[in-house]
């Protein structure tokens, strides 16, 4: 008698999400913010340049975890519908 083995793979439809982070201009703030994403799950980044973060999210929830994440690492996300901290964060190069 043979067994077999069935894989199966879910695919989500993931979101694609742009962001404004107007402090995060030099290659030092973009690496900063790369690194502190980077162990997101759910989250693929297209796009990372000055002012400007391009990402497709697998839900409102991960993306909700990024801009907080973003935000934790000293950055503001202009534009976006999460409630956003009340301290303005000017990023690391600022000041």
């Amino acid at each position: 008698m043979q067994k077999f083995v069935i894989q199966t793979k879910i695919y989500l439809k993931m979101k694609n999400v742009e962001l404004s982070i107007p402090g995060m201009q030099s290659a030092h703030c973009q690496a900063r913010v790369n690194d502190a994403i980077a162990a997101i799950k759910g989250i693929k980044v297209e796009k990372l340049e000055a002012g400007k973060l391009s990402v497709s999210v697998e839900s409102d929830e991960v993306r909700k975890e990024l801009v907080e994440t973003i935000e934790k690492t000293g950055y503001k996300v202009d534009g976006d519908d999460i409630e956003e901290d009340s301290s303005p964060s000017s990023g690391c190069c600022s000041n």
